[in-house]
């Protein structure tokens, strides 16, 4: 968030306070004052000033001088933290297509309870029959949530000299490390170091493509003919009664290595097939349905984490809104978003007067800003995703 977007957004704040300090929006986290239109008001004139600051409209010197005020502080740690969600808010996130959010109420692992049965075709009943039972199974996969977080330290002397880059600097790294740790954990759900999760993927759990295009073909190479087949093992997928699991949306999952290839896949406007059954040269040809049901996102930790099919292996997962999801994250009730925290100084004026957070720590001079964020994630239901190591070898078991 730039400071003049962040200036114009202070102002509407000042209008309107609700606008963002309700459920929706990104606004402080300290209630009351949030509420006070005086406080709004000198929040917006800190922002402004910062603004001029950056924009060379005012020198560096005149910062020296506002530090000294015993409310600064306080407005300039809002100025780091609004600017830090909203760099956390523009920072892209990929894996929401396909990892089902939640929120929990504390760090003690959530329970998450299935029931399975009863959803098969109904049995004839009859003349004074009785009707059928049927039995409910039920299942539970537990999930909690962790801290994560860093502390950046800097010199008293650095608030001091001019080198405001450093400072507009902190809330731009700390809101895409926030993002960066969310989207590394949750390809770390079923990604490892070794390539796929074998526990997740398997030929046991029906979700492995080993065969494309009506011929043996073990984990083949991203296409449009291997797409199909993804398709038609998806389709293929039961319940615990036996009945299909009905996926109309799904999000094809690559690393940038397999992106052109994606792209050019998703988004032909044609597709010239071999017909089934005919001979080699006859070809079908019709619309490419595929990219009205296909959501593509690029996961950049794929290859990061997976040091051996991590530019070559493509997922497929059911799209999030599905009644049993494949992979599950969880955020802090509260506590969804990252949290921005400036150590209070532990040191006294001698003759009095209000210490200023700025003027650091009694030992070093240090100021030091700390990030926390809070979440975590477990596996669902494998029945919802499909993989390709993409190299053509044999996986699953």
């Amino acid at each position: 968030m730039e400071f003049l977007q962040l200036v114009e957004t202070l102002r509407a704040e000042e209008a309107s306070p609700q606008r963002l300090f309700g459920s929706e929006g990104i606004g402080l986290r300290s209630g009351n004052r949030a509420k006070d239109p005086t406080y709004l008001a000198r929040l917006r004139e800190a922002a402004e000033f910062m603004a001029d600051l950056f924009e060379g409209r005012r020198h560096p010197y005149l910062l020296r001088e506002a530090m000294t005020t015993s409310d600064f502080p306080l407005l300039f740690g809002d100025i780091l933290d609004r600017q830090l969600l909203g760099r956390y808010a523009e920072t892209p996130s990929t894996i929401g297509a396909y990892v089902t959010m939640k929120t929990v109420r504390d760090f003690r692992a959530a329970k998450l309870f299935t029931v399975d049965g009863a959803e098969s075709v109904l049995s004839p009943v009859g003349q004074r029959e009785e009707y059928p039972m049927e039995r409910l199974s039920e299942g539970k996969y537990e999930y909690s949530v962790s801290k994560y977080g860093r502390v950046i330290p800097f010199s008293w002397e650095t608030m001091i000299d001019d080198d405001l880059a450093a400072l507009q600097d902190i809330p731009d790294r700390l809101g895409r490390a926030a993002r960066r740790s969310e989207e590394k954990f949750g390809t770390g759900l079923f990604v490892t170091s070794g390539g796929p999760d074998s526990g997740f993927f398997s030929n046991a759990n029906k979700n492995v493509i080993n065969t494309a295009n009506g011929a043996t073909a073990n984990n083949p190479v991203l296409s449009i003919a291997a797409l199909q087949d993804a398709y038609t093992i998806l389709s293929k997928q039961r319940d615990s009664d036996g009945e299909p699991i009905v996926i109309e949306m799904v999000t094809l999952v690559v690393p940038p290595a397999l992106e052109v290839v994606a792209q050019n896949i998703l988004n032909a406007t044609e597709l010239w097939l071999n017909a089934n059954g005919a001979e080699p040269d006859q070809q079908l040809h019709t619309v490419n349905w595929m990219r009205n049901r296909t959501t593509l996102s690029v996961n950049h930790y794929m290859p990061v984490i997976d040091g051996t099919y991590g530019n070559k292996a493509w997922y497929m997962f059911a799209s999030t809104g599905s009644t049993r999801p494949a992979l599950i994250m969880a955020k802090l009730r509260g506590h969804e978003q990252p949290e921005l925290f400036m150590k209070s100084p532990n040191a006294l004026r001698i003759g009095g007067g209000d210490v200023n957070p700025m003027d650091g720590d009694f030992d070093t001079d240090s100021l030091e800003y700390k990030l926390r964020h809070v979440f975590g994630g477990t596996q669902i239901d494998p029945k919802g995703a499909l993989v390709s190591r993409g190299d053509g070898s044999t996986f699953g078991v």
